[in-house]
């Protein structure tokens, strides 16, 4: 059992440089699971927040369309033991304007269905107090 687990990480290392970058970045990873827990938080997966979510990963994180199952797989195998809590302590950590592009970031995903769901709701003003951060701020002034 323990040599199929160190396979398949190794496999993982092995293969896709998106998922090396992932696996690399503590950070990132967290940061990737708090934006699909957003695609989650209404307990769908639409197509709109999935691309959403792509479309972040691709623009912000480098992680293009052929990388992004391999990533999402990764963090599904191995980032279970991070809770939103603990990620969002590392995010305190962000500059404050890195801070303002996850948040925004999460509002997209939420809003891309044209359908805010409470659940949704209630992670975003969580992960608000927990980056210091108010809703204008989310708010783009473009």
């Amino acid at each position: 059992m323990a040599f199929d687990v160190i396979a398949r990480i190794k496999s993982l290392f092995d293969g896709d440089p998106a998922v090396r970058k992932v696996a690399d970045d503590p950070s990132l990873s967290a940061e990737i699971l708090l934006l699909f827990r957003m695609v989650l938080a209404d307990g769908e997966v639409s197509e709109e927040e999935l691309a959403t979510l792509k479309r972040i990963c691709a623009e912000t994180f480098g992680i293009g369309e052929e990388s992004f199952a391999k990533v999402i797989s990764y963090l599904h195998d191995y980032g279970y033991e991070t809770t939103t809590a603990q990620a969002l302590q590392i995010f305190r950590e962000y500059p404050r304007d890195r801070r303002i592009q996850l948040a925004r970031h999460l509002a997209e995903i939420a809003k891309a269905d044209q359908d805010l769901d409470a659940h949704e709701v209630r992670l975003l003003a969580r992960t608000l107090e927990m980056l210091r951060l108010k809703p204008q701020d989310v708010v783009d002034p473009a």
